[in-house]
Order: C-alpha cells, then sequence, then structure tokens
C-alpha cells in the first residue's frame, strides 16, 4: 500500500465517504440550535485548520470565533475567513462569545485538550475533541464523565473510525468469520520520541508566538526554536503523548470496537525507558484485557510496536509471505486471520480459506458531518466521549508503562491506580501550573 499522510487520510476520507453504525444515545442534543449551529475553533492551523474547515463547510454551520496563538497562523487565518473573530486568548475567546456558540472543536497539542474541553463543555458547548482525548488519565476520565453528566454531543477526531476499511473489519471480527480471537498486534512505524538529552540554551520567543499561552496549565519551560512548536511537542512528556498518544488512538480503535474490550487487568511495557524530557522510540507493550464474548480464552492480549518493532516473525508468517505496511493491526483467531492495514482494506489468511468470501456492504457517513447532525438532535455519535474515553485512557497507560521496563502493572480501574506499583500515580494525575487550574480538573 502507498504510504498515507494524515493529509491523503483526509483526501481519502472525503472521497469515499465514512460510515456509522454505532449510535450512542447519551451523544443527543438537550437543545439543539433550530437552524445555524455556531461553532468556534481552539487552534486555526494544522490538524485544526482539517477540523474547522470540514465542519464548518457542512450546511447551516456558522464559523463564529477561533483562537490561536500563533499571529502568523493567526493573519494566515483571517486571510481565508474574514467574518470570523479571532483570539490570542483561549479562555478570553470562551468569556466573549459563550453566548454566541453552540459547539467547538478542540484541535491542539495534547497537553491543552483537557481544560480547553472541560472549560467549554462547563458552558454547555457541544465537543469535538481529537486524539488523543487527554493528556492524562484522570483528565481523561473526568471529561469523559462531565459530558455524560450534562448530555452533551462529543466526538473523538478518530475519523478512521467511521471509515469502510475499519468498519468492515469490526465486523469481519464480529460475525465470527475468523473465528473467536485469541491475540492482536499493532504497530505503528513513527518515531515520535527522541532519545537524546534537552539542549541546554534558551532561544527568544518570535514575535507574534504567546508561548505563555501554548504552555497552558502545564510545565513550563523556556522556549527553543523548533523543539515544540509548530510540531514536535509530541516527543515531549509534558505536552504530547509520543508515538502510542498520536497513532494508538487510530490503530487500537477497530481492535478496541471488534472485540468489545473495556479496560486492562495488566500492562507490560518491554521497550526503553523515556528519559527526563523526552518519550522514547521502539516501544513494545502487551496489554492483558479481560476476554469478551469476541475472544478465545480466560483472556486476550493485545501488542503495540512502534518505531522499528514490528510484530515477532511467526506472527508475520501467517501472512501467506505478504510483506505488512507500515502501519496496521494483526488479529490472530481461531479459524484465520485478519490483516487491517492503516488504512487499508482488511485481508484474511490463509488466502485459500477465505477465496469466496465478500464482506458485507456498509452505509457511508461522514465523520464531522455525524457530529454537527448530532447538535441538532438528529442521531448520536459513534466515537462519543463514553467509547473514546476508555479507548484513550487504554493509550494513555502504555506511556506510564514504558516507565517501568519489564514490569508487570496490575490495573484498578475503577480506582485508577496501579494496585502493585505506587510510583506510578504520578503519571495518572497531575498538577496544573499555578494561575491555569480548571474546575474538575
Amino acid at each position: 500500500m502507498k504510504s498515507t499522510t494524515r493529509r491523503n487520510i483526509l483526501k481519502q476520507l472525503t472521497a469515499t465517504g465514512i460510515i456509522m453504525p454505532y449510535v450512542a444515545k447519551t451523544s443527543w442534543a438537550q437543545n439543539p440550535p433550530s437552524n445555524t449551529l455556531r461553532h468556534a475553533s481552539f487552534g486555526g492551523g494544522g490538524m485544526a485548520m482539517s477540523d474547522l474547515t470540514t465542519i464548518s463547510s457542512a450546511p447551516n454551520v456558522q464559523l463564529v470565533a477561533t483562537v490561536e496563538i500563533d499571529q502568523d497562523r493567526r493573519n494566515s487565518f483571517k486571510n481565508r475567513f474574514n467574518n470570523t473573530r479571532v483570539y490570542a486568548d483561549w479562555r478570553e475567546m470562551l468569556d466573549k462569545e459563550a453566548k454566541n456558540l453552540d459547539s467547538v472543536n478542540v484541535s491542539t497539542p495534547d497537553h491543552m485538550h483537557a481544560p480547553m474541553a472541560m472549560s467549554a463543555m462547563q458552558l454547555g458547548k457541544h465537543v469535538y475533541g481529537q486524539k488523543p482525548l487527554t493528556h492524562e488519565i484522570y483528565e481523561c476520565r473526568q471529561v469523559q464523565n462531565f459530558a455524560r453528566e450534562k448530555k452533551l454531543v462529543t466526538q473523538m477526531g478518530i475519523q478512521i473510525h467511521s471509515h469502510i476499511f475499519y468498519r468492515t473489519a469490526v465486523r469481519i471480527v464480529q460475525d465470527g468469520v475468523i473465528g473467536k480471537i485469541k491475540e492482536v498486534h499493532t504497530w505503528s512505524n513513527k518515531k515520535w520520541g527522541d532519545m537524546g538529552p534537552k539542549p541546554n540554551r534558551k532561544d527568544t520567543v518570535p514575535k507574534g508566538l504567546n508561548w505563555d499561552q501554548w504552555i497552558g496549565p502545564a510545565p513550563y519551560t523556556d522556549y527553543l526554536k523548533g523543539y515544540y512548536h509548530p510540531g514536535n511537542w509530541r516527543r515531549r512528556l509534558d505536552y504530547g503523548t509520543g508515538t502510542f498518544g498520536d497513532m494508538g488512538c487510530h490503530i487500537y480503535d477497530p481492535v478496541f470496537k471488534a472485540l468489545d474490550l473495556t479496560s486492562p487487568l495488566s500492562l507490560k511495557s518491554t521497550g526503553p525507558k523515556p528519559n527526563s524530557h523526552n518519550w522514547a522510540i521502539n516501544a513494545e507493550i502487551r496489554y492483558t484485557f479481560p476476554s469478551t464474548k469476541f475472544s478465545d480464552g480466560k483472556t486476550v492480549d493485545v501488542t503495540w510496536y512502534d518505531g522499528d518493532k514490528r510484530p515477532p516473525g511467526d506472527i508475520q508468517a501467517r501472512l501467506d509471505g505478504k510483506r505488512i505496511p507500515g502501519q496496521g493491526s494483526i488479529f490472530i483467531g481461531t479459524k484465520g486471520v485478519m490483516l487491517l492495514p492503516h488504512v487499508g482494506k482488511p485481508e484474511l489468511f490463509p488466502k485459500k480459506d477465505f477465496a469466496d468470501y465478500k464482506p458485507p456492504e456498509l452505509p457511508k457517513i461522514n465523520h464531522w458531518d455525524q457530529f454537527v447532525d448530532a447538535c441538532r438532535g438528529k442521531g448520536g455519535t459513534s466515537a462519543n466521549f463514553d467509547y473514546a474515553g476508555p479507548l484513550t485512557e487504554t493509550v494513555l497507560l502504555g506511556g506510564v508503562a514504558t516507565r517501568f521496563p519489564d514490569k508487570e502493572l496490575d490495573w484498578d480501574t475503577e480506582k485508577l491506580e496501579f494496585t502493585n506499583e505506587k510510583n506510578a500515580a504520578q503519571y495518572v494525575r497531575r498538577e496544573y501550573r499555578k494561575g491555569w487550574e480548571v474546575e474538575g480538573l
């Protein structure tokens, strides 16, 4: 399969359409707007531009305001959306525009997802939030619970969740085509980590970049040119969530949905440990989940690999000699094996055993339009926070596990704690920087 970039994925989704059979009853809007959906964006460039452009292009959606901390991006945004009010401070935008808004998208670096989403929801706004849902596990649980309590419409930006390829894979598993699932192996060749030390210098903040706003509630650090903004924050412990945080919510999604997984019982990292500032690369993290009606045995293991790590040779050998793609999953069933590329059609092996199999025909629904429709009280969303919350928590647990290499960590999801490692508690919940506290987080 040809290498897939985020931009190419978005183009593909627009061209092929996306689908949704799972509708969450908790995602109906309580007071949907009668006609125009008034929307605002947290972020004015990058993925935010993709989200706000797609959402605002739906019928009867008005892009009222956006917030962007970078002056260059604000100027570019104004040239494109000259009828939209643009702010440099997200708290000021909410203060001044709350009465003018029905919904928002949060499409910023990971460390800002929770404070922005929670602040908007406390004002009664529906939220389309980029993955991972939050930076911390505790934040994730709080955001999920608040959205459910207030009956707000939510959707996480895992757009491939609604794509025919992923939906077909879910049906294949749940229809029992390859039997009960014994184990799953998932991977990404991305390397959102940095094994080197933090540079020992301090650079001048560019004119027009509000660095304090960029840091927000996370631990303060001096500006370093090219080290954090605009893209490398994914590599940094305090601001991003590494390769797993970037791609795990995408690639684990069809596994999570197909097997109807909840929370892991335990997990173990056998890859390298992060240093004091940066995530590592070449992760290998094995999760043990409780068995479900779609799995074989009392538990089911799902193993993640990134960077240069890949599933072992005996697993790859089940694919009839086919070379695995740069990102994807292998489902090992009692009757066969499924390869699911990210993003590509699922393939079943041995080929001879499934030569006559025809996948189900599925309807097409747009992931972003689904959010807009739900805000108007028409149906629900398939990646609402009740689904996206547990998925994100699972992914974030992997980041914690990398800090304790070669140790099996037992997880109590009700108490949000690792029962056999007290030192892990500091990575479940963080304290917000003074002056940036958000109620409920």
